[in-house]
């Protein structure tokens, strides 16, 4: 059985989704998924968490850009949703994807330095 913030969190989900697809006009977000949103009981707040491509500079600016664009992703948000109060937006950058990342590359160096055999 669904709570209704686990329906409003998947609904965010999908319409952040398709901005960021359909591309929003600021020059500092670049390749950013939409990794998860958690809306609180009273769906009053919802954090939404994101993973960026690319160096350290271009996550610190694609945060700033994703910051800039909170008040028009809510505004987009409260219109295609059309419930009573629009979540507050909090932008939350997903570690989980990194240490993924960091977890596959030392798995294939352990495979690739076991005397020269991959396993």
């Amino acid at each position: 059985m669904f709570k209704r913030s686990d329906k409003v969190a998947e609904a965010i989900h999908k319409i952040v989704s398709e901005l960021m697809i359909r591309g929003l006009k600021d020059p500092r977000i670049g390749f950013v998924t939409i990794t998860g949103v958690k809306v609180t009981q009273d769906s009053r707040q919802a954090t939404i968490y994101y993973s960026v491509v690319g160096s350290e500079q271009e996550k610190k600016d694609c945060a700033a850009g994703l910051s800039s664009a909170r008040g028009f992703i809510r505004k987009e948000v409260g219109a295609a949703l059309q419930i009573r109060f629009t979540p507050e937006i909090i932008f939350k950058y997903d570690t989980s994807v990194d240490y993924g990342h960091r977890i596959d590359s030392l798995l294939k160096e352990i495979g690739t330095t076991d005397d020269g055999d991959t396993q």
